[in-house]
This record gives C-alpha cells, sequence and structure tokens, in this order.
C-alpha cells in the first residue's frame, strides 16, 4: 500500500494544474466573447469542473482575472518572439498588432475587475505596460531596421494609437472596426514621408 500513495500524488497534482490551466483558458474566452456577463458558474462548467474547484484555485473573481490578465500580457510577449522569427519585419508587426485586439477584447472584458486591482496590485499594470513596451519596441525596431516602416516614429507614440482601440464603443462591430484601424495605421507606418532637398 505503501508503494502505491506516492504515485497518486503527482497524479492528483497533475489534475489540479490542468483543471487550473483549463479555467485560466475558458475564463479568458469568456471575458472575451461575454465581458462583465461572463458568470464564474459558467466558466466551471464549460471548464469542466465544480463550482468548489473553481474557487479553490481562485477564491475571488478578481483572482482569476488578474491570473487572466497576467496570462495575455505573457503571450502578447511571446508572440513578438514567435512572430519575428516566422515572418517578415512589418508583417510580424502589424499580426502582433491583430493580436493586440485580441487582448483588449479580453481586458475589456474584465474591466470593472481589473479597476478594482489597481487599487490593491498597482505593480501588476506597471509591468505589464513594460512588458509590453519592451515586445513590441523590439518589433517595431526590426522593421525599421530592415527599412519596412518610417524610421520618425517612436513605440509609445505606436502604442499610444493602439490604446486608442480601447475607447472604440462596445458595439458588436468593434473587433472590426479595431482590426480596421491598424490596417490604416500599417499604412501609415509603410509610408516613407518624402524628404525634401535644396
Amino acid at each position: 500500500m505503501a508503494s502505491t500513495e506516492p504515485g497518486k500524488k503527482p497524479r492528483q497534482r497533475a489534475d489540479a494544474r490542468r483543471n487550473r490551466d483549463k479555467l485560466i483558458e475558458v475564463a479568458a474566452d469568456a471575458f472575451s466573447q461575454r465581458g462583465a456577463d461572463a458568470s464564474l458558474e459558467d466558466i466551471a462548467r464549460r471548464a469542466g469542473v465544480g463550482i468548489g474547484t473553481l474557487y479553490r484555485h481562485f477564491p475571488t473573481r478578481e483572482h482569476l482575472v488578474e491570473v487572466v490578465y497576467r496570462r495575455e500580457l505573457e503571450r502578447l510577449a511571446e508572440a513578438a518572439v514567435d512572430l519575428s522569427a516566422d515572418r517578415p519585419p512589418d508583417q510580424a508587426l502589424e499580426e502582433w498588432m491583430h493580436r493586440f485586439v485580441s487582448y483588449m477584447a479580453t481586458k475589456r472584458g474584465m474591466a470593472s475587475s481589473l479597476k478594482l486591482l489597481m487599487t490593491s496590485n498597482a505593480c501588476l499594470f506597471t509591468d505589464g505596460a513594460a512588458l509590453l513596451r519592451k515586445a513590441f519596441g523590439d518589433l517595431l525596431a526590426r522593421a525599421i531596421s530592415a527599412g519596412s516602416i518610417r524610421g520618425d516614429i517612436e513605440t509609445v507614440d505606436v502604442l499610444t494609437a493602439l490604446s486608442s482601440i480601447y475607447s472604440i464603443p462596445d458595439m458588436p462591430d468593434w473587433r472590426e472596426r479595431a482590426h480596421r484601424l491598424i490596417g490604416l495605421l500599417m499604412d501609415g507606418l509603410r509610408h516613407q514621408p518624402v524628404v525634401k532637398t535644396g
């Protein structure tokens, strides 16, 4: 009997990790698609676990939101590296910005909980902003170096333009509008200004 017990604990821990990962995945999708209407009970059901399991991993809605928010930030940062390895610089930059729309969709769905977190965990947002600036700055610098976008721009300026997507009214077509805005933004970045001489 003693020899079987050690084998059970790792399996239980693995099951718990799988449940936690599934809950985070489902919650990110729920916040993106349903926004503030996403219920924890529905998230647990879609993840295939009971609400008690959800609360064991995430005692409050804000705790779940914080973990989902961190995961979305980390995925965006990782995407910058992956896209840089697989695509030409300007295409990598454009695809990353389209993925930024999905990040914004999830963030909008967590807005009320994120406001509460701002008072209790300011580092979450300052660290997140720094992570995004670094990831996007690397993509932008690579595209500038390749000559595929104009060189007279700053990372913070483009990120400010991207962040304005958040202010698009929450209508059914807001994502389509966001992607169109990214197309316009990329047209502007690819436009090389005429250098006047004489």
